[in-house]
C-alpha cells in the first residue's frame, strides 16, 4: 500500500469513511469494558476509599490532552515543512477533542482534589500548566476562526501550536521539578506500577478507548473540513449531489 496515496484529500476522505465505524465501535466496547473493570471489579483503595475511582476518568483524559496536543504539533510541523493541505486539516480536526479532554482532566481533578486536599482548586504546578494547555487549545481555535484566509490561518495556528508544545513536558515533569500537591506518576516505564493490576487494567483500557474515540471523532471532523475546503472540486460536488 502506497501511503503517499492518502496524502490526497480525496483518497483520505474515502479511507476515513471506512475507518470511522471500526474506531467508533472499538471506543464504545472498550469504554463499557473499562468502566465495568474500574467501578465494579477494582477494589476500594485503602487510603482514598471510593473517591479514588475518579482517576479512571481523570488519568486517561489527562494523557489524551497532552498526546493530542503533540499530535497537533506534529501535523502542524509537517504542514509548515511540506505545505501539505491534509496536515493542516488534521490539526484543525484534533483541536476540539484535545480541548474537551483537557477540560475533563481539570474538572475531574477538581472533583478528586476536594476530598483529598480539601479544596476544589490550588495553584499547583501541574494544575496550572494543564490550565495553560486548555488556554492554548482555545487560543489556537480562536486564532483559526479569526483569520479569514484559511491558508494563513493554518500557518499561524501551526506556529502557535509549536510554540505552545513546550508546555507539554512542563506538565509531565512538573511533579519532579517542583514541590507540588499533585501526586507523582503512578505508571512509570522505568519501574513496576504502584497500583493493583486490575486497577491498571481498567485505566489502560479506558485510555485506549479514549484514543479510539479521538481517532473516530477526528476522522469525522476532518471529512467535514475536506468537503468544505474542496467544495469546488468535481468529486466533492458529486458527493454533495448524492447526499441531497
Amino acid at each position: 500500500m502506497n501511503l503517499y496515496t492518502y496524502a490526497s484529500p480525496a483518497n483520505f476522505y474515502r479511507l476515513a469513511g471506512k475507518l470511522i465505524p471500526w474506531f467508533a465501535w472499538g471506543a464504545g466496547i472498550l469504554t463499557v469494558w473499562g468502566l465495568y473493570i474500574s467501578f465494579f471489579m477494582a477494589p476500594t483503595d485503602f487510603q482514598q476509599g471510593e473517591a479514588y475511582r475518579i482517576i479512571f476518568i481523570h488519568v486517561p483524559a489527562a494523557w489524551m490532552s497532552m498526546f493530542i496536543y503533540m499530535v497537533m504539533a506534529f501535523w502542524g510541523a509537517i504542514g509548515l515543512a511540506f505545505n501539505t493541505r491534509l496536515s493542516f486539516m488534521m490539526a484543525r480536526a484534533l483541536a476540539p477533542t484535545g480541548a474537551m479532554f483537557t477540560f475533563v482532566a481539570l474538572w475531574t481533578g477538581a472533583l478528586w482534589g476536594k476530598p483529598m486536599w480539601g479544596a476544589w482548586w490550588v495553584w499547583d504546578a501541574r494544575l496550572t500548566s494543564e490550565l495553560i494547555l486548555l488556554f492554548l487549545y482555545i487560543g489556537i481555535i480562536a486564532l483559526w476562526a479569526a483569520i479569514d484566509d484559511i491558508r494563513r490561518g493554518d500557518r499561524a495556528g501551526s506556529l502557535l501550536t509549536l510554540i505552545g508544545a513546550i508546555n507539554v513536558p512542563i506538565i509531565y515533569f512538573s511533579v519532579k521539578w517542583w514541590n507540588t500537591l499533585h501526586q507523582g506518576s503512578t505508571i512509570n516505564l522505568m519501574k513496576a506500577p504502584s497500583m493493583a493490576k486490575i486497577m491498571l487494567l481498567g485505566m489502560l483500557v479506558l485510555a485506549i478507548a479514549a484514543w479510539f474515540y479521538t481517532i473516530a471523532v477526528a476522522l469525522v471532523r476532518v471529512r467535514r473540513v475536506i468537503l468544505e475546503r474542496e467544495r469546488q472540486t468535481e468529486w466533492v460536488k458529486a458527493i454533495l449531489e448524492k447526499e441531497n
